[in-house]
């Protein structure tokens, strides 16, 4: 009874992980579809290069939210149930992978940062904390978003490793940082490039559509 419960937490957070909120905010708020214009990915950094701040901040805050919420509600309610750290890592990582491959929309998802941020606050705030601030300063500084979730993605399994030790989140956070980081694969050739667009670049306009042919 207990695994299937550990299963169906899975599942449930993965579904809530798969609302990808940069297209759901981008349709209600009548913009463009992110995964049209800019990088192509469907995240808060990507909504900001439309020009609109407040589409931009609203993805960013539920996609935050949905990395969060599923590791809450399992330390909140799952003890009775006999759901513990180990739960709570895995619901934290499958929400991770429904931002990363959303079903509702055909597995083309983000890259994780925000929802990853979620879940790490949610499963230790400290370490949560101290990821975010490592991407402020990197971002602060070099002014690539790209590059600030790399390193931030890199070095949170270190903090997690070097102050608070192995375990499950240790697993799950070593798991979506290296994820995290492969899916950053092409900004890191732009960086290299010196092709990486900065925070706040706005996406070049998309190519008008050609005329179709037909009788007059």
């Amino acid at each position: 009874m207990e695994t299937l419960t550990v299963f169906a937490a899975a599942v449930a957070a993965y579904l809530i992980g798969s609302l990808s909120f940069a297209v759901i905010v981008s349709r209600v708020m009548g913009l463009s579809d992110p995964r049209s214009y800019g990088s192509g990915n469907p995240g808060a950094t990507n909504v900001l290069r439309s020009g609109n701040k407040l589409a931009a901040v609203l993805t960013l805050v539920f996609d935050a939210l949905k990395g969060w919420l599923p590791v809450f509600l399992v330390e909140r309610f799952g003890e009775p149930h006999g759901l513990g750290e180990g739960t709570m890592a895995l619901v934290g990582l499958a929400a991770f992978l429904g931002h990363v491959w959303p079903v509702f929309f055909r597995f083309h998802g983000g890259k994780g940062v925000a929802t990853a941020a979620g879940v790490l606050l949610a499963l230790n705030p400290w370490l949560g904390l101290a990821t975010l601030a490592t991407w402020v300063v990197i971002a602060v500084f070099f002014r690539y978003s790209s590059l600030a979730a790399i390193v931030a993605g890199f070095f949170a399994p270190f903090y997690q490793l070097l102050i608070w030790g192995a375990g499950p989140t240790a697993l799950a956070v070593a798991v979506m940082g290296g994820l995290l980081v492969w899916r950053h694969g092409p900004n890191i050739r732009k960086l290299l490039a010196g092709t990486e667009s900065k925070l706040g670049q706005k996406a070049p306009a998309a190519p008008a559509a050609a005329p179709k042919k037909g009788h007059h």
